[in-house]
């Protein structure tokens, strides 16, 4: 949702009138921006990157990832939001690749930092009255994706100790 204001100190003018971006079309517009520095991030952190992985068996989960946020970001408030079937798919498919439920943890709070971040660069055409309850929103629904994604190493888990009874 983009609203025109007529105010000086927004930076997208258009004919004397500035836009101003919700969260949701900033994360849209950022998609590409958002992944690539959150692979930065995640090159920067050994324990990650001692699992050798191609850019899209490390990346290729994140936009099904971010759409989900960015879908639960325009729902309705009071709208139950959906459970994320990507997140439990990249939690099969991290467990098959080798990672701990510690290295799932920490590319999770690295996608938060990398969101709030991008936020952060987008500054000047971010939608101000929105932005605390959003930010809620994306902690929320990132800790939900990251919760289906434990669910899915339990479940396994569980699978593999009754194969071994």
């Amino acid at each position: 949702m983009t609203k025109s204001i007529g105010s000086a100190g927004a930076a997208k003018a258009t004919s004397g009138a500035a836009t101003l971006d919700s969260v949701a079309d900033i994360l849209e517009r950022e998609l590409q921006t958002v992944i690539a520095d959150w692979l930065f991030r995640v090159e920067q952190e050994p324990d990650l990157t001692h699992i050798p992985l191609s850019f899209e068996d490390r990346t290729g989960h994140l936009p099904h990832l971010l759409h989900d946020v960015i879908a639960r970001l325009r729902l309705d408030a009071g709208t139950k939001a959906p459970i994320s079937k990507a997140a439990a798919e990249h939690g099969d498919l991290r467990r098959k690749q080798g990672y701990t439920v510690a290295m799932a943890v920490e590319e999770s709070r690295l996608l938060q930092v990398t969101i709030f971040s991008t936020l952060q660069k987008n500054t000047n055409s971010l939608e101000f009255s929105a932005l605390l309850p959003d930010v809620v929103t994306i902690a929320d629904e990132v800790d939900a994706q990251l919760k289906e994604q434990m669910l899915r190493f339990m479940a396994a888990d569980d699978a593999k100790l009754a194969k071994g009874k």
